[in-house]
C-alpha cells in the first residue's frame, strides 16, 4: 500500500511539472533595455507587427516588434 502511495504521489508530480512547463515564461528585451517577463509564449502578428504578450498578473500587453531586442524561454 505504501509503495502504491508512492507512485501515485510521483506520477502526480510529474504530471504538475509537465504542465507547468507547457506555460513557459518568456523574457522580451527591448531595444531601451528594460527586460519585461512574460506568462505563456508571446504571439507576433505579422499583419500589424505588434508583439502580444500576458504578463505575471494575467494583463495583456502589446509592443511594436521593432522595439523588441529579443524574446527568449526561462
Amino acid at each position: 500500500m505504501l509503495i502504491k502511495k508512492a507512485a501515485v504521489t510521483l506520477m502526480l508530480m510529474a504530471a504538475a511539472s509537465t504542465l507547468s512547463a507547457c506555460a513557459g515564461r518568456y523574457i522580451i528585451s527591448t531595444n531601451d533595455g528594460h527586460m519585461i517577463n512574460a506568462k505563456g509564449k508571446p504571439v507576433i502578428d505579422k499583419e500589424t507587427g505588434m508583439i502580444s504578450y500576458e504578463d505575471a498578473s494575467g494583463n495583456m500587453h502589446q509592443l511594436q516588434k521593432h522595439d523588441v531586442k529579443e524574446i527568449v524561454e526561462e
